[in-house]
């Protein structure tokens, strides 16, 4: 990635690097936030990053060596920033599901990250809000499917099947064949069909 215009103090030559180091393979840099200087007298800097994949933050530690954090797009559930005269503060929400189901469990962790540069902390906000609205429509997506496979009983991936669609379709028209040949009556074909399409 090339390295933004106000990333080019030399003294910030080793976060990045230290941030490109673990980088995944094919993951792409796409947005960096680093904190002001006057909000990091008792520590290094704090380096958030925005990639293809995740958010990263790296706590660098005194005299050397750092820690990094992550949150993976998917499990994102809030973003917000507060832009102030001298800095931003960018505040993250992440959802305590791991995982791409529609039944997410909210509630998971917030973290805060003070005194970044305002610019770099509205591009880091801008792809949390792209990622967050495009994982919104995913798990939406996905919702529907569930709630078509528990009605019809078709089979999506990852899903255990209510039933298997060419046995709901076989039962239906079995039904169908009784209620042709009045061994059960509209109500009760109702009832069976409903049953099916529950895939109960």
């Amino acid at each position: 990635m090339p390295v933004p215009e106000d990333l080019n103090d030399p003294e910030l030559a080793g976060p990045l690097a230290d941030l490109e180091s673990i980088l995944i393979p094919e993951e792409i840099l796409q947005a960096v936030a680093i904190q002001r200087r006057v909000f990091a007298l008792a520590h290094r800097r704090v380096l958030v990053a925005a990639t293809s994949g995740r958010l990263i933050w790296l706590s660098r530690k005194l005299p050397g060596g750092f820690d990094v954090s992550n949150i993976r797009w998917q499990d994102l559930e809030q973003v917000s920033l507060k832009v102030g005269m001298i800095s931003a503060t960018l505040i993250v929400q992440a959802a305590g599901a791991t995982d791409l189901a529609s039944q997410a469990v909210a509630g998971g962790r917030v973290i805060t990250f003070p005194g970044l540069r305002t610019a770099q902390a509205q591009a880091v906000y801008r792809i949390c809000q792209a990622q967050d609205q495009a994982w919104r429509e995913k798990r939406r997506i996905r919702e529907l499917e569930e709630l078509r496979a528990r009605a019809g009983g078709v089979q999506i991936a990852g899903a255990p099947p209510a039933a298997p669609a060419g046995d709901a379709v076989r039962r239906l028209q079995e039904a169908r064949q009784m209620l042709d040949g009045r061994l059960i009556s509209d109500a009760e074909y109702e009832a069976i069909k409903a049953r099916i399409l529950a895939g109960t």
